[in-house]
């Protein structure tokens, strides 16, 4: 077998911050041995979350078995969640912003028995939907736990309380026309319809403004899928919310921000 050196576009203070979660999460349970340390641990964790790496090219290259590459990541990815932030908790940062931006993504996945809640009419794939809230820079605040990907975003933002806790907190948010009809401080471009089958000159030029906006907000989607293991989640969907909530910690303490 031929193996190779390779990197993780991360800084070590991500990789310090996992290792002492592990290393502390041992300590409570009075691990007394295991076959990597904490350390090692949270490299191999990071590996597979950042760069996609299968749980076979881990077993490989950090010299361990299959099932224990799989019970070390999911180890590391069950740590980070709990460390989460609920959207209670992140309105707290949220109302402090300008305006916020809100947009939906769907999470590729393999096909699954239950196939039909997961596929998206919209993207013509099997998937499931995270919301997403940005600042008005674009940088990643908050993502919600995983719905089937045929739930509409509209849907997905008010099963969450997204729609609600935004209005509460008066912030003013952008979203697309996939939110038309959320009311509250949510604001969604004019769209066509039979009773208006053209738009006016001010409602095209607010439609561009409203873009350029909303825009930033795809830079969130992007850095949060900057983590491989997004790309495509082989694994059931049920476990897809602790992987996000687990990348949303990382994120966080990789941009020195919010981080506990």
């Amino acid at each position: 077998m031929l193996s190779y050196p390779s990197t993780i576009s991360l800084s070590s203070r991500t990789l310090n911050h996992l290792a002492d979660r592990i290393r502390s999460h041992r300590h409570q349970r009075r691990s007394r041995w295991r076959r990597l340390d904490a350390g090692r641990q949270a490299l191999l964790a990071l590996a597979h979350l950042r760069n996609g790496d299968t749980y076979t090219r881990l077993a490989a290259g950090f010299t361990v078995g299959v099932s224990t590459a799989w019970r070390y990541v999911q180890e590391a990815i069950a740590l980070l969640a709990t460390a989460a932030d609920d959207l209670a908790t992140a309105m707290h940062r949220i109302r402090r912003l300008a305006y916020a931006i809100l947009d939906g993504t769907l999470i590729p996945i393999d096909r699954v028995a239950d196939q039909k809640p997961y596929y998206s009419g919209k993207h013509k794939r099997h998937g499931v939907n995270v919301q997403v809230i940005a600042d008005a820079a674009g940088r990643l605040v908050w993502a919600s736990p995983a719905l089937p990907g045929s739930v509409h975003d509209l849907t997905a933002a008010r099963t969450h309380g997204i729609i609600e806790a935004l209005t509460s907190a008066n912030v003013m948010t952008f979203a697309d026309k996939g939110y038309q009809g959320a009311r509250g401080s949510v604001r969604t471009p004019f769209k066509r319809h039979r009773f208006r089958p053209k738009l006016s000159r001010r409602q095209k030029a607010v439609n561009r403004a409203h873009a350029k906006i909303r825009a930033r907000g795809e830079r969130a989607i992007a850095t949060l899928k900057t983590w491989k293991v997004l790309a495509k989640l082989r694994c059931c969907p049920r476990r897809s919310t602790p992987i996000v909530q687990a990348i949303l910690v990382l994120h966080h303490v990789e941009a020195n921000r919010y981080a506990g």
